[in-house]
């Protein structure tokens, strides 16, 4: 059970990743940094925007700890429950304000079962 747990904390870990890049690159300096690429100094202003350091940082923590899951579990059982954080990047989209509509929750309907179907294995 410890690490499924471990498990969910990754992916909801590379899921707060997602949103904080995003909320990084709708400032108007990250966007600046964005259209001076592929100038070394742009890359440098991309990555100390504060969004996209917390998006990059959440990602290498997520990383460290699917490690440890990795270490336990076979990648066939693992690697299945990422598509999870679809699943939580809609719903918090969708609290977000983001426009979510009846395809796109059957879409994540079918990655669930799947996901069920995968864990039952």
């Amino acid at each position: 059970m410890k690490i499924l747990l471990l498990a969910l904390l990754s992916i909801g870990m590379s899921v707060a990743a997602q949103f904080a890049l995003k909320a990084g690159m709708a400032t108007e300096r990250a966007q600046t940094a964005l259209a001076a690429l592929p100038r070394p100094h742009a890359m440098l202003q991309l990555f100390t925007v504060p969004g996209i350091a917390i998006g990059f940082a959440l990602y290498g923590l997520g990383a460290v700890v699917w490690l440890a899951v990795l270490s336990r579990w076979d990648v066939s059982k693992a690697y299945p429950l990422v598509g999870i954080g679809f699943a939580l990047a809609v719903g918090i989209g969708w609290l977000l304000g983001e426009s979510v509509n009846a395809q796109r929750i059957a879409g994540v309907a079918l990655i669930v079962a799947g996901i069920v179907l995968t864990a039952r294995s």
